[in-house]
């Protein structure tokens, strides 16, 4: 029993690294201008703000090609491992409580055997609810993710942001060894509040992914579609990423800012405390100086990059995992 877990551990730990690195590649140029919209200072309607025609315009006349793939390197460094702890996360709890992994059609095997609780024969509640086990699994699997890849979402957000009149970061490596040495080791887990709370995120995609699947399972021995899959996914995705969005923009800011290792000048070069410049005090000072909307800047661009990148990744994870569990036999 404990090999066929850990089998299955392994498997969706490449699964999820397959999916992370064709969906990371496949969406960067819109990642780029999503990020750039993000982290904009600039209020709607006033010179100097740059909408999505706009940024898009300015980044293939300045940067070419190259400047849409700006940051393509911590992207595929971030997505890959971010995607497969998240999925030997998710599957794994969820194999623990009896349920087989994404994309794993043949249940039939022991391994998926589910004990009673009690002598009795009662069950858990995940047993008879799973979507408390969902729920349970993507919020578990989002927080170890998150905290485990933050630090190259933050050189990879400083990276796709740094304007073409100051060009900090020459490549990855670089990114990473500047931002140490200018900023210390905090600097990798600013925005990472925002990102943890973000996990509210998963907790919605995936537990609503698991039962428009189950909806639209006409037949329990045949395999969904990969159109079906990518439609599900794609709803999933935007539910979600409508309900949640405001974290992503407050984690944007939070990750640019810039400061010298040993002051407190913020980054609009105003001296504060420290206990000034957490999400608290980003969140204010968006919704003071640009309104509500700001919360949602970039949101349409946001829609446009991540349900295909997540129809994408999730695709990709379950056929994957589909072609794994044909060639290894059930232990």
């Amino acid at each position: 029993m404990q090999s066929g877990k850990a089998k299955w551990t392994a498997s969706s730990m490449i699964a999820g690294a397959g999916g992370g690195l064709v969906a990371s590649v496949a969406t960067c140029p819109l990642d780029v201008v999503k990020t750039k919209l993000q982290a904009q200072r600039y209020v709607h309607g006033q010179i100097g703000y740059e909408g999505i025609s706009a940024t898009i315009k300015n980044i293939a006349k300045y940067d070419g090609l190259r400047g849409f793939y700006r940051g393509l390197g911590p992207t595929i460094l971030g997505y890959l491992p971010t995607w497969a702890i998240y999925f030997a996360v998710y599957d794994g709890i969820k194999s623990t409580f009896g349920e087989a992994p994404l994309g794993v059609t043949n249940t039939k095997s022991k391994d998926w055997i589910y004990p009673a609780a009690q002598a009795k024969g009662y069950q858990p509640a995940m047993r008879e609810h799973p979507w408390s086990l969902h729920i349970l699994s993507a919020m578990a699997a989002g927080a170890c993710s998150t905290i485990c890849t933050n630090p190259l979402w933050v050189i990879k957000t400083r990276f796709m942001t740094q304007s073409r009149s100051e060009v900090r970061y020459r490549h990855t490596v670089d990114a990473a060894i500047t931002i140490y040495r200018s900023e210390g080791i905090r600097a990798f887990y600013r925005g990472l509040l925002p990102s943890i709370l973000g996990i509210a995120h998963v907790a919605v995609q995936f537990p609503l992914y698991e039962q428009l699947k189950l909806w639209a399972q006409d037949d329990t021995e045949r395999p969904l579609s990969s159109q079906t899959i990518l439609l599900c996914s794609a709803i999933a995705k935007m539910t979600a990423s409508i309900t949640t969005y405001p974290h992503e923009v407050i984690r944007t800011r939070l990750q640019t800012q810039r400061r010298p290792l040993a002051s407190d000048i913020s980054s609009d070069g105003m001296i504060r405390s420290h206990s000034e410049r957490g999400v608290v005090y980003t969140t204010r000072k968006l919704i003071r100086k640009e309104g509500w909307t700001s919360l949602y800047k970039g949101l349409s661009i946001n829609l446009l990059r991540t349900v295909p990148n997540s129809a994408v990744t999730m695709l990709t994870y379950e056929l994957l995992m589909r072609y794994m569990s044909s060639r290894t036999p059930m232990l």
